[in-house]
C-alpha cells in the first residue's frame, strides 16, 4: 500500500527532476542548440566558463543579491516572529503576515516596477513631498540589485517569519519563566535562550532562503532585464539567455551545473557551521 502511494511523487520526481538533471549535466559536456544531435566536446564548456569575465560578473551579482536578501530577511523575519510570539498568536495577523507570499514573483515585480519609477512613481512621490530629489531605483547601478534584494524581502519575509515563528513554538515556556526568575531582561533572554534554542529552525530556514535567492530570476527578468550594465544580471538570468537567447544549450547547460555545485558546496557548509541536525534542548 506504501509503494502505490509514494509512486506518483516518485515518478514526479524520476521524471521532472532526477532526469533533466542528469540530462543536463551530460548536455554540459557537448555541444548543442537543439536543431541539430549533441556533439561531444569534453571540458570545452567548463574551460570557457573559467575564462568567461561575464560568469563571474554574474556570480558576483548574485553574491550581492544573496548577501543583501538573506541579512535584511532573516533580521526582519526574526523580529516579526519574536513580536507575533511575545504580543499575539492570533491566527489573522499570521494571514496578514502570510499574505505578500501568495503573489506571484512577476506581480511583485510590476507593482513594484510602478510604485519606485523614478518619474511616476508613488514613493519617488512620496520622496520629492518631503524634499528628497527622485531615486532611479531600477536605472541606477548603486541601487538596482539591492532594490531586487529588497522586493524579494517584501514577499519572502512573511513565510520566513512563519516558519521561525513555528521554531518558537518549540521552545518550552518554562525556559523563559527560569529566565525571569533569574531577572534577565528581554535582550539578555533573546540572546540567552531564544537565539540559541532555536538555532536548528533558523539554520534550516538560512540554507532554504540561501538556495532560493541563489536561484533568483523572475522579478529581475521582469524589473530589470540583467541591466542597468549588467549590475542585475544574476546566474540565472545569464542561463537563460545563453540557452534561450544565444541557443547555447551546451555552456548553459555547464553554467547550471556549476551553479548546483556551487548550492551543493554553501549547503554543506551552512549545514556544518549552524550544527543544523543538533538542538541545545538535549
Amino acid at each position: 500500500m506504501a509503494f502505490w502511494f509514494i509512486l506518483p511523487a516518485t515518478i514526479g520526481l524520476l521524471v521532472f527532476m532526477i532526469w533533466p538533471t542528469l540530462r543536463g549535466i551530460y548536455l554540459s559536456f557537448t555541444s548543442f542548440n537543439l536543431l541539430t544531435p549533441p556533439v561531444f566536446t569534453g571540458f570545452d564548456n567548463y574551460i570557457r566558463l573559467v575564462q568567461d569575465p561575464q560568469f563571474w560578473n554574474s556570480l558576483w551579482v548574485t553574491v550581492q543579491y544573496v548577501l543583501v536578501n538573506i541579512s535584511v530577511q532573516i533580521i526582519v523575519a526574526l523580529v516579526i516572529a519574536v513580536l507575533m510570539q511575545r504580543l499575539t498568536r492570533s491566527t489573522l495577523l499570521r494571514g496578514i503576515v502570510l499574505t505578500p507570499y501568495l503573489v506571484s514573483n512577476v506581480v511583485v515585480a510590476l507593482v513594484f516596477l510602478w510604485i519606485l519609477d523614478t518619474n511616476y512613481g508613488i514613493f519617488n512621490k512620496m520622496l520629492a513631498f518631503v524634499g528628497i530629489e527622485n531615486i532611479s531605483f531600477w536605472s541606477d547601478e548603486r541601487y538596482a540589485i539591492i532594490t531586487v534584494a529588497l522586493v524579494n524581502v517584501w514577499r519572502h519575509v512573511g513565510y520566513t517569519a512563519l516558519l521561525l515563528f513555528a521554531g518558537l513554538q518549540s521552545i518550552p515556556g518554562t525556559m523563559y519563566e527560569a529566565s525571569k526568575m533569574d531577572g534577565a531582561g528581554e535582550v539578555r533572554t533573546f540572546f540567552g535562550i531564544t537565539l540559541p534554542l532555536l538555532r536548528p529552525i533558523l539554520a534550516l530556514v538560512l540554507i532554504m532562503t540561501v538556495i532560493g535567492s541563489f536561484q533568483v530570476f523572475d522579478t529581475v527578468s521582469v524589473a530589470t532585464r540583467g541591466g542597468p550594465a549588467n549590475s542585475t544580471n544574476v546566474l540565472q538570468l545569464y542561463i537563460f539567455n545563453t540557452a534561450f537567447g544565444d541557443f547555447d544549450f551546451g555552456y548553459a547547460s555547464a553554467l547550471s551545473v556549476a551553479l548546483l555545485l556551487l548550492l551543493m558546496i554553501v549547503t554543506v557548509i551552512q549545514y556544518r557551521m549552524t550544527r543544523a541536525g543538533q538542538t541545545d534542548l538535549d
